[in-house]
């Protein structure tokens, strides 16, 4: 394959970093926008950093923000890229009830800022939007390319601008632009205030002694879960057809989040009854009870398959948590401190 240059919006996410991974291996030159802050947040693709002196170097990153138009566009005429990836956003549901306007400016503004900037530059670019499930929201499962949009949070009512702008950039200006309709993907590199992350933290500090109760919302809604890791190779195989086009990507099966907590604790010999509590600061103004994809055209067009089910995913994302809590010697390591999920709940 040619050599191609890359740039992931997002790059320090849990997604970027895995697509940071995915497209370094394949060869290709990637650069990353990473928003300025007083603290690193650069740990996720730390492995993959090289001095940039270096000749042989990959990975580069530069301080942008999709809320400054004239600077995407000064990095997009800068770096020239044969492929954009879009995964910068706002994107913690229970939050965009507490930051609406930001979360608008930046998921959904913001991905109206990148598509301008690729059409001034006129970059024979391909781009990638990292759409979501909560775009279908209230609408019967099972959901796929053409099941109706019904949003019921800020975020979701975010994507879904965001989406059409996709769809309409692509339509009134020839952009070779898609939309990946990712459903419900973690990893161990998933935020710690994210319901799943949170419960596998959760479970692997009971099992260690450092913490007794984890604090939850809604244990019934359902979600379709897959691995992270998986999600970015269909990403990058909807870049690669002759025709733009959108794809859900999901598992296709439907647990509850008690279903989750079940998993976890299991793995670690516990029983979650004697540690899980309900607090209803974890619950959302307005709740999405169940997403489930039909990911049957990313299987038809883009030979995708998922292998990883949220059972696995559970144990996984445990035993990456304990591997973190334990010694060499099996012992505890008391000096963990406890993650605070107060001000973003699930």
């Amino acid at each position: 394959m040619t050599a191609r240059t890359a740039l992931i919006t997002g790059i320090t996410g849990q997604d970027g970093s895995y697509l940071a991974e995915l497209l370094v291996a394949k060869g290709y030159t990637v650069h990353g926008i990473v928003r300025r802050a007083s603290t690193f947040t650069t740990g996720r693709i730390e492995h993959l950093y090289q001095d940039p002196h270096d000749a042989d170097t990959r990975l580069f990153l530069h301080y942008g923000d999709l809320t400054d138009a004239s600077r995407v566009a000064g990095l997009l005429e800068r770096v020239q890229p044969d492929e954009v990836y879009n995964l910068a956003a706002q994107s913690h549901v229970r939050v965009s009830f507490d930051e609406p306007l930001f979360t608008a400016d930046t998921t959904a503004l913001g991905t109206t800022r990148l598509l301008e900037g690729i059409r001034t530059t006129g970059l024979p670019c391909r781009f990638y939007q990292a759409s979501s499930s909560e775009m279908f929201g209230a609408s019967p499962p099972p959901q796929h390319e053409r099941t109706e949009f019904h949003p019921r949070s800020p975020y979701g009512v975010a994507k879904v601008y965001a989406y059409w702008i996709t769809r309409n950039y692509r339509e009134a200006y020839g952009l070779y632009a898609v939309n990946g309709i990712l459903f419900n993907h973690e990893s161990p590199r998933r935020g710690p205030t994210f319901v799943t992350r949170k419960v596998a933290m959760a479970a692997a500090r009971i099992k260690a002694g450092l913490q007794d109760t984890l604090y939850l919302g809604n244990l019934e809604a359902r979600r379709d879960w897959g691995y992270a890791a998986e999600y970015v190779d269909a990403m990058w195989r909807m870049l690669q057809q002759d025709e733009p086009d959108d794809y859900v990507v999901a598992t296709g099966t439907s647990y509850s989040v008690q279903d989750f907590v079940e998993h976890c604790f299991a793995h670690v010999g516990l029983d979650w009854r004697d540690h899980v509590r309900f607090d209803e600061r974890y619950l959302r103004p307005a709740e999405v009870d169940d997403l489930v994809g039909d990911a049957s055209k990313a299987a038809r067009v883009l030979g995708w398959q998922p292998t990883v089910l949220t059972p696995e995913l559970a144990g996984l994302m445990t035993d990456a948590e304990l591997r973190q809590l334990l010694g060499s010697d099996g012992a505890a390591v008391p000096a963990v401190p406890a993650p605070a999920h107060t001000l973003a709940p699930r």
